[in-house]
C-alpha cells in the first residue's frame, strides 16, 4: 500500500514517513500543495495524507481539483484548525475523514487503517488467488501446507498482481507503484523481482502462475491440470 503525505512542515513529514514506513507502507512525501495536486493525479496511491495550510496551493484548494479530475483516493485532511465550519468545508469538498494537529500516533494509524477498508482492503487481511493465500499481516504467502516469507518489495508486486487479477498490470503501473512516483528505477527491477515472486509461488506448489504479455506488463492465471 502506498501512501502520499502532502505536508510543508518537512520535520513533521519526515516523522509521518517513518511511522508508516514502520507499518509496512510504502510512503512519498511532498512540501507543497501544487506537487500534491500533481503527484494525486498519477493515481498510484492508496491514501492521502494532506495538511491544509500549503504553499502554492491550500489543501482545500489540492481537494476539490483532484475530486473535479476524478481521483477517488481516499484522503485524510490533516491541519491545525479545529473550527467546525473547517472540519465541514473539508469533507464537503471531498475528504474522507479530518484530523486537527496535535494527534496521537495511534489515532493517526487507526484512521489510516480506516481509509484502507474504505478503499476495499480484505476484512481478514488475506488475499486469495487460486490456492494462494497472501497473508498482510506477516508477508507470507501459503499454498496448503507450505509457506515462504516475502520481502518488501517482493510482497508489494504480488498484492499488487492479486488486487488486479482480472487484468494485465503494466511495467509503468509495477514500477511507478512500488518504486515510487520520482524514482529512477528501471524497468529490469521490475523483471528481476518477478523472478522472485515465481521462484516462491513455485517453491509453496501453489496452481498459479505469473504471466508475462510481450512489451504490456504482467497477470495471473490459475493452472488447470491436463
Amino acid at each position: 500500500m502506498r501512501i502520499l503525505i502532502v505536508e510543508d512542515e518537512v520535520g513533521l513529514a519526515d516523522a509521518l514517513s517513518a511511522i508508516l514506513v514502520q507499518k509496512k507502507y510504502s510512503v512519498d512525501a511532498v512540501y507543497d500543495g501544487i506537487s500534491g495536486y500533481e503527484h494525486a493525479l498519477s493515481g498510484i496511491y492508496d491514501a492521502i495524507i494532506l495538511d491544509v495550510m500549503l504553499p502554492k496551493l491550500n489543501g482545500f484548494e489540492v481537494l476539490k481539483r483532484i475530486r473535479s479530475e476524478k481521483v477517488q483516493t481516499p484522503v485524510l485532511l490533516l491541519t491545525a484548525k479545529s473550527e467546525l465550519d473547517d472540519k465541514v468545508f473539508g469533507l464537503d469538498s471531498g475528504a474522507d475523514d479530518y484530523l486537527t494537529k496535535p494527534f496521537e500516533t495511534a489515532e493517526l494509524l487507526a484512521r489510516v487503517r480506516a481509509l484502507m477498508r474504505r478503499k476495499g482492503e480484505l476484512s481478514d487481511n488475506n488475499l486469495k488467488y487460486g490456492n494462494l493465500i497472501l497473508r498482510r499481516a506477516t508477508y507470507e504467502l501459503y499454498c496448503n501446507d507450505s509457506s515462504v516469507k516475502l520481502g518488501m518489495k517482493e510482497f508489494q508486486i504480488l498484492e499488487l498482481l492479486m488486487m488486479n487479477s482480472t487484468q494485465i498490470v503494466t511495467k509503468e503501473q509495477i514500477t511507478e507503484k512500488i518504486w515510487g512516483y520520482n524514482d529512477d528505477a528501471e524497468y529490469n527491477n521490475v523483471e528481476v523481482y518477478i523472478s522472485f515472486v515465481r521462484k516462491k509461488i513455485n517453491f509453496v506448489g501453489a496452481n498459479v502462475r505469473i504471466k508475462a504479455t510481450r512489451n504490456i506488463g504482467y497477470s495471473l492465471e490459475v493452472l488447470h491440470d491436463t
